[in-house]
């Protein structure tokens, strides 16, 4: 999400202390603002204004050469970028992180760099004049360190086919990309996929659909019957409606839904709060405004933050099912395959037609077991097979 910022004074920008696209801390100066009638850079004082430094005594030991340079200020050592578990091993192993260079974005100290500069410190020769400290603590690491892939080599261009561009990733592909890879290290990703028979969800739709847009002015997609499904499920098993981390787990007091929006240039993921609160038309109409806004542009920052449970539907675009990355730290992802007729069997062993879809569950494996996710798919297949005729609280006539 890009978010204006606006300034604090009115003035006119003189200095820019930050290029674009780098990434920097919270509270670091990116541009200075000269105030109408204020001189830039600032005017230098006076001989007569400057205090004089105080005069050294001839004779005074303490008095410098003329000869010799005076000596640098030894530079601020800056604390760099780092995750909770990086701190945490640099502080059991008595390190400072100062001393370890960062690979990641913008310097970032990855947990990669503090292992490897732990493992230098175990293999450095002692000599004679090696600290007090001990660096030959031994290392213990509580979870499996996946081995990173070697460096691509560089590519040879004069092979790629005419025509070819090569352009820098966008902040939005960049940000999708880093979450996408972290969830993969961090979660135990598994997909369980279920057949849903939806003959009368599609035929509640079809009778309201005319009735809904007039009273709400939207048109009635299947994205809130699903949805109802979903957060109805989730009151049953709030396991599912957690958020986790290498230390914790944190459950859900409410239903806090994200959908996923298809962009020109990426993905987003706009949030609707307190989900369980709304009925069938208050889901239907947050969910259509949330998404309105994420393809205008004009979605707010922290709208598209503090998501509980996702849903994605690449089924719009004819996908049967998808196995989707979780968004982390939540702990689910429910994934809804297109809507198509098949041939089926029913009772009696007779085959009909019926509109059916495929749903796909991706779940983290630290906390969920298998039999719970599909103890709570199975709760959202069955509400939406037994859904009732039209829709919860809006009669339709006719």
């Amino acid at each position: 999400v890009d978010t204006e910022v606006p300034a604090a004074l009115n003035g006119r920008l003189a200095e820019i202390l930050v290029s674009e696209g780098e990434t920097v801390e919270v509270n670091t100066v990116v541009a200075r603002i000269v105030a109408e009638g204020e001189a830039w850079p600032p005017e230098e004082p006076s001989g007569s204004e400057r205090e004089a430094p105080p005069a050294a005594d001839e004779d005074s030991p303490d008095r410098p050469d003329p000869g010799e340079a005076a000596p640098e200020p030894s530079p601020r050592r800056r604390r760099p970028r780092s995750s909770p578990l990086v701190r945490r091993i640099a502080r059991e192993h008595r390190v400072d992180l100062a001393e370890v260079t960062g690979t990641g974005e913008g310097g970032r100290v990855s947990k990669k760099d503090i292992l490897s500069f732990l493992d230098r410190l175990k293999e450095a020769p002692e000599t004679a004049e090696a600290p007090a400290t001990d660096v030959s603590v031994p290392l213990v690491v509580p979870e499996l360190v996946v081995p990173e892939l070697p460096p691509r080599p560089s590519e040879d261009t004069s092979h790629r086919p005419v025509g070819s561009r090569t352009e820098p990733l966008s902040r939005m592909r960049r940000s999708i990309a880093e979450h996408m890879v972290q969830s993969r290290r961090a979660a135990a990703h598994v997909t369980t996929v279920f057949e849903v028979d939806m003959t009368r969800v599609t035929a509640a739709r079809s009778a309201a659909a005319a009735t809904f847009e007039a009273r709400t002015g939207i048109r009635l997609t299947l994205t809130p019957f699903f949805a109802t499904a979903a957060v109805e499920a989730l009151g049953e098993f709030p396991v599912l409606n957690a958020s986790i981390t290498e230390e914790e787990v944190t459950y859900h007091g409410s239903v806090n839904l994200g959908i996923a929006v298809a962009l020109p240039d990426g993905l987003i993921v706009p949030v609707l709060e307190r989900a369980d609160e709304r009925n069938f038309v208050g889901l239907a109409r947050g969910i259509h405004h949330l998404a309105s806004r994420a393809r205008d542009g004009s979605l707010a920052s922290a709208e598209a933050q503090g998501g509980t449970f996702t849903i994605t539907n690449p089924g719009r675009y004819g996908s049967l099912f998808g196995t989707p990355i979780i968004a982390q730290p939540q702990v689910a992802i429910l994934a809804v395959g297109g809507v198509h007729k098949r041939a089926v069997v029913v009772a009696d062993d007779a085959i009909a037609v019926r509109s059916v879809a495929f749903l796909a569950l991706s779940f983290d494996h630290r906390l969920i077991d298998g039999a719970i996710a599909d103890q709570f798919m199975a709760s959202v297949k069955a509400r939406l097979e037994i859904w009732p005729e039209g829709i919860p609280g809006m009669a339709v006539s006719g």
